[in-house]
């Protein structure tokens, strides 16, 4: 799988490609949870990764903004999702760095 991240015209751009998938979200900021991640542009959310099966597959949506509906969800390989943390975090892009920590050990 390739990967991208990094920051584009004042966004950080996250992409993961593979042979049968793609996935990529701009996002100002990423709001962690217990067990689900959120991409947030201009205060609204754009997407998010979250844990199906338990903390098994980790999968991938985005918001479409056409009366809530979302894109059907797109399994991410959890090293993507580790490399995206380290680097929101470091460009201080992570809301609640104490809530990432607890992200990161129920579902990394």
């Amino acid at each position: 799988m390739e990967t991208t991240i990094a920051e584009l015209d004042g966004l950080m751009l996250a992409r993961v490609e593979g042979d049968d998938r793609v996935f990529e979200v701009s996002f100002d900021t990423i709001e962690p949870t217990d067990v689900t991640l959120r991409f947030i542009r201009d205060e609204e959310r754009v997407g998010s990764i979250y844990n199906d099966d338990g903390t098994e597959r980790t999968m991938a949506r985005l918001t479409t903004g056409r009366d809530g509906s979302d894109f059907i969800g797109v399994e991410v390989p959890k090293d993507f999702v580790s490399e995206l943390l380290d680097a929101a975090s470091e460009a201080g892009r992570i809301t609640d760095e104490t809530a990432l920590e607890g992200y990161r050990l129920r579902v990394l």
